[in-house]
């Protein structure tokens, strides 16, 4: 018993002083909820445009960054910024999803090394990833950046996949689509899959 309560004691000295106070003191029941950690998230008003892409500054380095915005780079640089966005939320989707890892850089990186099991052709087509295109990349960075810091238009009804209108992969006669943006199908994965 002693060392739960030990347990307990350490897990309650990590929290800060307003956390602690949010769990022992109730909030009127109109109060915004507050999480224990403070959300990045933030709604952001975008125009999927190419001048609403040139006005955005430069964003701030992270990991989860450069994984977004290389898997932009690879898989929609051609796209127009809304097809861009589209991409971006299967990403998003998936990191919301308890099938896939939990974290930008695992659900892109999921499979990568293993010949077909990649999630993201360009992580495993045996093709070294050289940006060659820095204006594209630029972009295609600030919208990632964006949509890591919360835009919360459903583009693509919750997508899960996506593939190019030249190919047919074998899932998606089974998912439902759910949006065509662009150059792409987008589809939702079901919560059960049919197998033959």
């Amino acid at each position: 018993m002693s060392a739960l309560f030990g347990q307990e004691k350490s897990e309650i000295s990590r929290l800060e002083e307003g956390d602690l106070l949010r769990l022992v003191v109730p909030q009127p029941s109109n109060a915004p909820v507050q999480s224990a950690t403070p959300s990045k998230r933030e709604k952001v008003q975008v125009s999927y445009t190419k001048a609403w892409l040139a006005a955005q500054p430069a964003p701030k380095a992270s990991e989860d960054l450069q994984c977004l915005s290389e898997a932009l780079y690879f898989e929609a640089r051609g796209e127009s910024v809304k097809g861009q966005f589209a991409v971006a939320e299967v990403i998003m989707n998936r990191v919301s999803s308890p099938k896939y890892p939990n974290s930008v850089c695992g659900v892109i990186n999921q499979g990568t090394g293993r010949k077909y099991q990649c999630q993201f052709t360009y992580t495993c087509d045996g093709h070294p990833e050289v940006i060659r295109e820095k204006r594209a990349y630029t972009n295609v960075s600030k919208v990632a950046d964006a949509v890591l810091r919360g835009v919360v238009e459903d583009l693509t009804q919750g997508a899960t996949h996506y593939h190019t209108k030249q190919v047919r992969p074998s899932w998606s006669r089974k998912f439902p689509r759910t949006a065509t943006i662009g150059v792409h199908h987008f589809y939702r994965q079901p919560s059960r899959v049919a197998t033959r």
